[in-house]
């Protein structure tokens, strides 16, 4: 073990080195990419499930295989497919879809129906039902799902990088860490990775405030 001290030296030291910010970019880009995937495709699906029954029986047993298989058993069937390189999308696009997916689907199906009807009384297009009607009482889910799917997916991410070790990724360093017994190095990545997660939760969040500010606006003109 290494003290607090160490482990802050060693990670201004990588702060400053090239190496550093280029597997951040090579992981952040790649890991991002997965959950705003998994978000817009979990979206999609959960629309289409609340409308047609039969997709989401359809479904329901892929989130069920989802949620239950570990997530190394995931990564080693990924590389007989996929490059290393492209592991860490894959991951975190099946970590993050099935929670976007069960949570925008219990959004929806929690709406009030008489809402809907309102819409139609008063000739509100789909578009404006599903801005004005359905989106503010979705929000509070979509919010949560993605709160919980940023943390989750870089640590599933970083987690398949380890086992798949693409160069230049954060994984590597990690694995490299392991191999040579570089205590600091494993401290200060590991202190890289939860202070990146959480700046990427932040600015979804604040993003996703915004846009829901910017719809109450819209909503009371």
């Amino acid at each position: 073990m290494v003290s607090p001290v160490v482990v802050c030296r060693r990670l201004m030291e990588l702060i400053g080195e090239w190496s550093f910010w280029q597997s951040i970019w090579f992981s952040g880009c790649r890991i991002f990419g997965g959950f705003f995937l998994a978000g817009c495709l979990g979206i999609a699906a959960a629309v289409c499930s609340a409308k047609y029954v039969i997709v989401r029986d359809l479904l329901a047993p892929f989130m069920a295989a989802v949620k239950t298989t570990p997530v190394a058993s995931f990564v080693i069937l990924a590389l007989f497919w996929l490059s290393s390189s492209q592991l860490s999308i894959f991951i975190s696009f099946l970590m993050v879809f099935p929670i976007v997916y069960n949570n925008v689907l219990q959004g929806i199906l929690q709406a009030d129906r008489q809402l809907w009807e309102m819409g139609q009384v008063f000739g509100l297009g789909f578009r404006k039902k599903v801005k004005y009607l359905y989106f503010p009482q979705m929000f509070p889910y979509l919010r949560s799902a993605c709160a919980v799917g940023m943390g989750l997916c870089w640590k599933a991410g970083t987690a398949a990088e380890v086992i798949g070790i693409p160069d230049g990724s954060i994984g590597e360093r990690l694995q490299e860490a392991k191999i040579y017994l570089q205590m600091p190095d494993l401290f200060a990545w590991t202190v890289t990775i939860i202070c990146i997660s959480i700046v990427f939760e932040k600015a979804i969040l604040a993003a996703l405030d915004g846009l829901d500010r910017k719809n109450k606006r819209g909503s009371g003109k």
